[in-house]
């Protein structure tokens, strides 16, 4: 048995703090608190007294005091084969996936490229503090044996697919209807739920899967309708207009995923910047989630994501990187774009409602609440430590931060990797053991 004790400013939440610190309710914040981890597994949270002197009385105590210990980011839209594009300049959507994006990820299929950019990929995702994220591999086979395995390694909660596309891209992109279904099938029995690994079904985006592809991600999304179905949905208003000449039956881009039966409660929709008021009744009526990905959104000029009309229709929704679309690994710098995305359209987005959102909240749209993102007892301890001062410029500012919200507001303005003090995977320090 492994047991340590956490000791430090815990935050962790409850429920959404709609209304800033006026939602006391939703949030558990400790001056000096303490986590006890068992096998990598929450045990209990408190006052750290209380615990050295009762069920934490045997443990080994780490002191991170006077850092704050949140629940590990989760990302609930990235592409791991888009390390080497992060960047790239281009137009809009379409030329960018193009000219750099369809071309980089062709070299999935090379021998040893997909191990290589897994193990750098996920030394990123724990420099900035991120435990869990919902991940698009390549089209390829072995891109995906390639992730599953390096997260199975560091032990960490993914949720990943190949991605199925049979048109519209070069021929070493391209799978068929049945050879996407039989690869994707193949996966799930070998990686769904081994270990922390669990499958999403994965067409890339309308655009690039036929018909008969389409049907066959339903059919997938039919048998196995616990798992997880992700893509992209009106990101580009050229992609939307593409999508109307490729399905000319359909009211909507939306209808098309309606139709192939890929929406629900686990579908993960990448974007949904661009859409009509139909389509925003058929997301809500489905229960599927619209992924806010600001500064994809921003550096390829999709378009501004409008989260107050999206909730004032229940809509549930989730936030995330978009790497290599997106400019940053970082979910504090993705809460920071977003921040201003939101604020540019006179939206407020309090700091305690983004820190929800890249904890709870995105658990709870991975549909993981109680596995991930909080410090519920049972939970799977997977802890960021945060440091308010991790450089010159932010300990000059903490001169005058006075509380717990203005913390949290200056770490999402100016916080990057550098205030990721330390990352604890299934209880075990995963930042501080990395290979420099």
């Amino acid at each position: 048995m492994t047991e340590i004790l956490l000791r430090g400013r815990i935050l962790t939440f409850r429920d959404e703090p709609l209304n800033g610190e006026a939602s006391a309710e939703t949030f558990t914040y400790i001056e000096d608190g303490g986590l006890l981890i068992r096998d990598g597994k929450i045990v209990a949270m408190d006052d750290y007294a209380r615990l050295r002197a009762g069920e934490g009385a045997s443990a080994e105590v780490t002191d991170h005091h006077p850092h704050l210990i949140m629940p590990g980011f989760i990302d609930c839209h990235i592409h791991f084969p888009q390390m080497q594009v992060v960047g790239s300049y281009a137009g809009a959507l379409l030329e960018w996936l193009d000219r750099y994006t369809f071309v980089e990820e062709q070299k999935f299929s090379n021998q040893g490229h997909p191990e290589r950019i897994a193990s750098a990929f996920f030394d990123e995702l724990i420099r900035h503090g991120t435990t869990t994220a919902s991940v698009y591999c390549s089209v390829h086979r072995p891109s995906v044996h390639a992730f599953f395995s390096e997260a199975h390694r560091r032990n960490m909660r993914m949720v990943a697919g190949k991605v199925m596309m049979d048109r519209n891209a070069p021929p070493g992109l391209l799978d068929t209807p049945q050879s996407g279904y039989d690869d994707s099938k193949a996966l799930i029995g070998e990686w769904h739920g081994k270990g922390r690994q669990l499958y999403a079904i994965t067409p890339r985006f309308a655009p690039t899967s036929t018909p008969e592809q389409l049907e066959m991600s339903g059919a997938l999304a039919r048998e196995f309708s616990d798992m997880h179905v992700q893509t992209h949905l009106c990101e580009n208003p050229a992609e939307i207009a593409f999508v109307a000449e490729l399905f000319p039956w359909s009211r909507d881009y939306t209808q098309v995923y309606e139709h192939y039966e890929l929406l629900g409660p686990k579908t993960l929709l990448g974007h949904c910047i661009h859409l009509s008021d139909a389509e925003v009744g058929t997301i809500a009526n489905s229960g599927s989630i619209a992924v806010f990905c600001p500064t994809s959104n921003l550096f390829i000029g999709s378009g501004l994501f409008d989260l107050a009309r999206l909730r004032a229709s229940n809509v549930r929704n989730a936030i995330a990187t978009d790497i290599g679309g997106g400019t940053s690994y970082s979910m504090l710098r993705t809460l920071d774009e977003g921040y201003k995305i939101l604020n540019i359209q006179g939206q407020r987005y309090h700091p305690l409602r983004s820190f929800y959102q890249a904890t709870l909240g995105n658990a709870r749209a991975l549909s993981l609440e109680g596995v991930v993102g909080s410090f519920a007892a049972g939970a799977e301890a997977d802890c960021i430590v945060l440091d308010a001062r991790a450089t010159p410029a932010m300990r000059i500012r903490m001169e005058t931060v006075e509380t717990l919200v203005e913390e949290l507001m200056l770490m999402q303005t100016m916080g990057d990797d550098r205030a990721i003090a330390e990352v604890y995977v299934a209880g075990r320090p995963a930042k501080s053991t990395l290979v420099k």
